[in-house]
């Protein structure tokens, strides 16, 4: 599997993130063991977290995510196959990006994971509160002091995603080789006006979250009556069951039949296609499920099938 660089870093990652917001979630430790050494034994290896997930669950606190993955790093001894990206900022225990908070968060990230470095330590989202010089130089100490090895951003807007670069530049900090937004082929808008050209401008590499658009574009909802399939993702996916939407559906079905895929392969093979991008992230709760994601990284699309899909979903 061709890798593929993150940013002017030399981190390379395969084209499919694990996204580890299910780990403590709905993935208990087990499970997560059970899809961690499936993840690394099809090939891939960039492994997406945070310090706040899984919070939101009842008995949680935070942290959870981030300790299972320590605890299988310990066990399974793989620590030398997986790249980790964790982020700090959007947990109430560690909210923001003061220098005193960043310092604080990433001992506690570095304790749960049980790593002595983080390969990817990603600003979870912007913090207009604290001057961007000072949040870079926070990260930038943790780089030289060998805590880091490469710092990204999430959740930034093109224009402080530009003056953060160029803060970087210009005071010769380490700078953000990777930025995470939202998108997929039903959220282009977000990022394709501003962020995609000024990522593949300044060479950041991105990794997309929601990359299935909460479950949409597996093609498992198709009308109102299939909201019942997730309370979670209900009000979200019900905004997507329109014209438009039924239209991408129709033409990833089309695609997908072509090549004896699925529409979740091909909605994630369209994302990986797309300029500046390193890598999607997608979860999954089974190994079957995750056997299934894995395809999408070497489902090759031809153009007028890429062509078809940006049609399909044009906003």
């Amino acid at each position: 599997m061709k890798l593929r660089q993150l940013g002017r870093s030399p981190l390379q990652v395969a084209p499919l993130a694990f996204g580890g917001n299910v780990f403590g979630w709905s993935a208990d430790e087990a499970r997560s063991f059970e899809l961690l050494d499936a993840f690394v034994d099809h090939g891939f290896n960039l492994v997406d977290t945070a310090d706040v997930y899984s919070a939101w669950v009842d008995g949680n606190e935070g942290g959870e995510s981030e300790a299972i993955i320590g605890r299988w790093l310990k066990k399974s001894g793989k620590r030398d196959k997986v790249v980790i990206a964790t982020k700090v900022g959007k947990w109430p225990r560690y909210a923001g990006l003061s220098p005193t908070n960043i310092r604080e968060a990433v001992e506690d990230s570095l304790r749960r994971l049980q790593v002595d470095h983080i390969d990817l330590y990603q600003a979870h989202a912007d913090d207009p509160k604290v001057p961007l010089e000072e949040t870079l130089r926070a990260f930038d100490d943790l780089v030289q002091a060998g805590k880091v090895r490469v710092i990204g951003a999430s959740n930034y807007e093109a224009p402080r995603l530009k003056d953060a670069l160029d803060t970087s530049a210009a005071k010769g900090l380490a700078r953000y080789e990777t930025l995470q937004p939202e998108y997929n082929l039903m959220d282009r808008e977000g990022f394709e006006a501003a962020l995609q050209p000024l990522c593949v401008q300044e060479q950041v590499g991105v990794i997309s979250y929601y990359s299935l658009a909460s479950g949409f574009l597996s093609g498992k909802y198709r009308g109102e009556a299939d909201l019942a399939k997730s309370k979670a993702r209900a009000p979200k996916v019900k905004g997507y069951l329109n014209a438009r939407g039924m239209r991408v559906l129709e033409a990833l079905d089309k695609v997908a039949e072509a090549h004896g895929a699925t529409p979740a392969q091909v909605s994630l093979a369209w994302v990986m296609a797309q300029p500046s991008i390193a890598a999607a992230i997608a979860s999954a709760t089974t190994v079957e499920q995750l056997a299934d994601l894995a395809r999408a990284a070497t489902l090759v699309l031809a153009p007028a099938e890429l062509d078809a899909l940006t049609a399909a979903s044009a906003p």
